[in-house]
């Protein structure tokens, strides 16, 4: 058990995480890189960065130890309809020296199996977009929304970050106060809180500064508005509450009022310290009183695991998660 090395990735559109562990859960390697999704940066880009943290990983360990791989990332679907992002991301793991056959699966099953390893149940992912799947035999069944920030994605880092926009647009129109965080929204787009003699011209460099942008990096107005909430701010935490409520509606699409399977709350607006986290959870216990609710933990080793569970040694996947994944905290 402790000679076989299996491979697990993590990729993200700031960030790839690589580990590399024994079915004994003896951790040999870690590596990190750059972001990764092909989506994001495009396959040559993504590719080098998964390169780069595989190396790391597996410094001063024989690749020919290494029997199983697995992929985690959003846009998974997208990269294996590429020809080209497949045989990129296939060079990498040959250049690095592995010979072993990998996975690819979405970012959604490795945030639920960095959870549990039960079989069946549900996982809520919100980061800059939304996804909600059901679970059956450690395989996404329904999915809701993951629509995309044109036509979903409700309650996600985008959805904020334009809600917050589009609050602040209606405060200038009116010729109501904006409040802070309208303030700080039309700071960090326009370089000042200042509102023009013409609020009309305010108006304008709002959405000439909101569109010159792709639209997705509205997202990154979402932490000013969690802030906000944090901070007692009334329209942070109307537009927070309002966010949570979305993702657990979104969730109820897929999921029986009377589920008691696990829900694992992933993404980077679900899992940590923050308000958001705190409400989906609290509306998630709500809505389903006997259900456990966890947080998503470590993907580089929920991908692992998933590698790991498809070797014919391991007898008991159970038992193996318990080695190789750490509870979330």
């Amino acid at each position: 058990m402790s000679d076989t090395v299996v491979i697990g990735l993590d990729v993200g559109g700031t960030s790839t995480r690589a580990l590399a562990v024994t079915l004994d859960g003896g951790r040999l390697g870690t590596g990190r890189a750059g972001g990764g999704n092909p989506t994001s940066h495009g396959a040559t880009r993504a590719a080098g960065e998964l390169l780069t943290a595989l190396r790391a990983a597996l410094a001063g360990i024989d690749p020919t130890r290494v029997r199983a791989g697995a992929i985690g990332l959003a846009g998974a679907g997208r990269l294996q309809a590429d020809p080209a992002g497949r045989a990129a991301f296939a060079d990498a793991w040959r250049t690095a020296g592995l010979r072993c056959p990998y996975a690819v699966h979405g970012d959604a099953l490795i945030a639920y199996a960095s959870a549990t390893a039960a079989p069946r149940g549900t996982v809520l992912v919100a980061g800059t977009g939304a996804i909600a799947a059901e679970v059956r035999n450690l395989r996404l069944d329904r999915v809701a929304d993951g629509h995309g920030w044109l036509l979903g994605d409700a309650g996600s880092g985008f959805w904020l970050g334009r809600q917050a926009v589009r609050r602040l647009l209606t405060a200038l129109d009116s010729g109501t106060d904006p409040g802070d965080l309208g303030r700080r929204v039309l700071t960090e787009l326009t370089g000042s809180a200042e509102i023009a003699a013409r609020p009309r011209d305010t108006v304008d460099a709002v959405v000439q500064a909101a569109t010159r942008r792709p639209p997705v990096e509205l997202s990154r107005l979402a932490p000013l508005v969690l802030d906000a909430a944090a901070a007692g701010e009334p329209t942070g935490v109307a537009l927070l509450d309002t966010a949570g409520t979305h993702l657990a509606d979104t969730v109820g699409r897929i999921r029986a009022a009377d589920d008691t399977d696990v829900l694992v709350l992933g993404g980077g607006l679900l899992t940590g310290d923050t308000p958001l986290a705190a409400a989906v959870h609290a509306e998630a216990r709500r809505r389903w009183p006997d259900a456990p609710v966890r947080p998503a933990g470590d993907g580089a080793a929920a991908a692992a695991w998933l590698a790991a569970r498809e070797l014919p040694e391991v007898t008991d996947p159970t038992d193996l998660h318990a080695r190789l994944v750490p509870p979330p905290t």
